[in-house]
C-alpha cells in the first residue's frame, strides 16, 4: 500500500467514526435506547383508546395529605395481612409478573373535577388469591406510604374486577400519581383512590374509617351518593 492510499484509508475511517457517533447521539436525543437485540422507544402517553378520548396524566390536582411521596422501589414491599391464611410481602417486580389488565375508568373528585384514564395493573383478587381470605372477611383496608388509609367492601372488589394500577395512559404511574401503585376505585369518589399503596389488610369491620372518613366523608364513597355522611 503506497502513502496516498494509506492516507485515504485513514480519512475514510475517521469519517465513518464521526458518522456513527452522530447517529448514536441522534438516537439518544430521540429517546431511543440501544440494546443487543432491539431499539426501545421511550413510552408515549396515549390520549385516545378505542375511539374514546382520554384525559392527560397531568389533568389532576395535587391534593394528597402530605404532598407527593418518594418510594424507594428497591426496598418496597406490598404487605398483605389481616384475616388471611397466609400473610405475604411482595416486591414491585413480583406484582408486575401477575396477569395484567387495562381498563378505562373515570376518577371523580369531590372538588368537582374528573379525569378519564386508561389504567393498567393487576386485579386485587389475584393478589388476595395468594393469601386467602379468612372466615368473616368483608372489608379490605388499604394503607399508603404517607399514612393515608381507606377501605372498600370485599364484594365490591370481586364484582368489579378492581385494579391496583402501576400504569396510566401507557406510561408508568408517575410519582405524584401514586407510584408504585394506586387503587382504581371505579364508581367511588376520588378519596377512595388511595395512592402509594404499601399495605392491604383483610378485615371483618365494615365500619372502618380511613383518613377522610374520620373527617365526615361517607364510608361507602359511591359517586351516586353524597360524599358527606
Amino acid at each position: 500500500m503506497n502513502y496516498k492510499r494509506a492516507i485515504l484509508l485513514i480519512a475514510i475511517i475517521i469519517v465513518a467514526a464521526v458518522y456513527i457517533a452522530d447517529i448514536s447521539g441522534l438516537l439518544t436525543k430521540q429517546g431511543i435506547t440501544e440494546t443487543n437485540t432491539s431499539r426501545v422507544l421511550a413510552a408515549v402517553e396515549v390520549r385516545n383508546y378505542q375511539g374514546e378520548r382520554l384525559s392527560s396524566i397531568t389533568d389532576f390536582r395535587e391534593n394528597s395529605i402530605k404532598g407527593p411521596q418518594h418510594v424507594n422501589i428497591s426496598s418496597y414491599r406490598l404487605e398483605i395481612a389481616g384475616l388471611v391464611t397466609s400473610p405475604t410481602n411482595l416486591t414491585y417486580d413480583e406484582i408486575k409478573k401477575l396477569p395484567h389488565y387495562q381498563k378505562v375508568v373515570t376518577l371523580h373528585c369531590v372538588e368537582g373535577w374528573d379525569a378519564n384514564i386508561l389504567w393498567e395493573g393487576v386485579k386485587i383478587t389475584d393478589l388476595l388469591n395468594k393469601t386467602g381470605a379468612g372466615p368473616g372477611t368483608n372489608t379490605v383496608v388499604f394503607y399508603a406510604y404517607d399514612g393515608y388509609s381507606t377501605s372498600v367492601p370485599l364484594d365490591y372488589i370481586k364484582k368489579n374486577n378492581i385494579l391496583l394500577a402501576y400504569g396510566m395512559n401507557n406510561v408508568t404511574l408517575p410519582e405524584d400519581r401514586g407510584y408504585p401503585f394506586q387503587l382504581v376505585a371505579e364508581d367511588k369518589w376520588g378519596y377512595k383512590w388511595i395512592k402509594w399503596v404499601t399495605k392491604i389488610e383483610l378485615s371483618n369491620d365494615p365500619s372502618y374509617r380511613g383518613y377522610w372518613e374520620q373527617r365526615g366523608y361517607s364510608i361507602g364513597g359511591d359517586t351516586n351518593s353524597p360524599f358527606l355522611s
